[in-house]
């Protein structure tokens, strides 16, 4: 059982720009901003308006990694998302025309995959985020299975070197394939359905994670995204799975998933 939460932000913040680490001053400064912020979201985070769920429910980390990295984007060296490609930024037009011009609560099927319950996806469902930020790893002799708590995801990757399966066919969570290369495990995924949509990117996706054991409590994830047709390089995250001793719970989303319904039924509420 593994736990990845983290204060360290996604990108690196303004005011560490130009710079890979914190100092030890720093670290105390930004750890104490994490426990003080009283919605319980990040730092970092902009928002400002109140939250859906009260902050004794959210599970953000209040520490950065042992690296003291500025930011969990560790390539490109700016710690910064790279910027999207021509097809990329058109098709983040198109869908913001569409949204404009249909809405977004015309079926569920304009909802997201995380808000109807059915996966929060690749690589999103192995970065940290407000709660349920907990895996399982299990391995056998054929296989590694990668549990999230976060909408029960659990990706059965063989270890047999069978090759992946045919292009035509397209999945939510691609298709993943693994093998070690020394003493770290490499995922290589593939086959990603255009409607699995991280950060904007199409079924072009290419996702690589390697975990490596570094020591008895600690486990370095890392994820590398590729994806000509969305952005113009690609990017790198890392960050540490610390061993915990807490279980996994059931995620049991859709039985009361109210809100999508509300949603809908406030919309058909205010047509003509």
């Amino acid at each position: 059982m593994w736990d990845y939460r983290t204060a360290t932000p996604l990108e690196r913040p303004a005011e560490f720009e130009g710079r890979e680490f914190l100092t030890d001053e720093e670290v105390t400064a930004y750890e104490h901003r994490a426990a003080s912020r009283a919605d319980g979201r990040p730092p970092d985070d902009p928002r400002s308006a109140p939250s859906v769920h009260a902050p004794e429910w959210l599970d953000y980390g209040k520490t950065v990694v042992g690296t003291r990295r500025t930011s969990l984007v560790t390539d490109p060296r700016d710690g910064r998302i790279p910027s999207l490609s021509d097809e990329g930024q058109r098709r983040a037009t198109a869908r913001h025309t569409a949204r404009q011009e249909s809405g977004t609560a015309d079926s569920y099927h304009a909802r997201s995959l995380w808000e109807r319950c059915i996966t929060r996806g690749l690589p999103t469902g192995m970065m940290p985020a407000g709660y349920n930020n907990n895996v399982q790893l299990l391995q056998t002799p054929n296989a590694v299975v990668i549990f999230n708590e976060m909408i029960h995801d659990a990706r059965v990757v063989p270890l047999d070197g069978r090759p992946h399966i045919d292009n035509a066919i397209r999945q939510w969570r691609g298709d993943s394939r693994a093998w070690w290369d020394g003493d770290t495990l490499v995922v290589e995924t593939t086959n990603f359905s255009e409607h699995a949509d991280f950060r904007g990117s199409n079924d072009n996706l290419r996702l690589v994670e390697r975990l490596t054991r570094t020591g008895p409590d600690t486990v370095t994830y890392e994820f590398t995204v590729t994806d000509p047709a969305t952005w113009t390089s690609p990017w790198t995250v890392t960050f540490p799975l610390m061993r915990t001793h807490e279980p996994v719970y059931e995620y049991a989303c859709h039985e009361g998933n109210h809100g999508l319904s509300n949603i809908l039924a406030v919309a058909r509420s205010t047509e003509p």
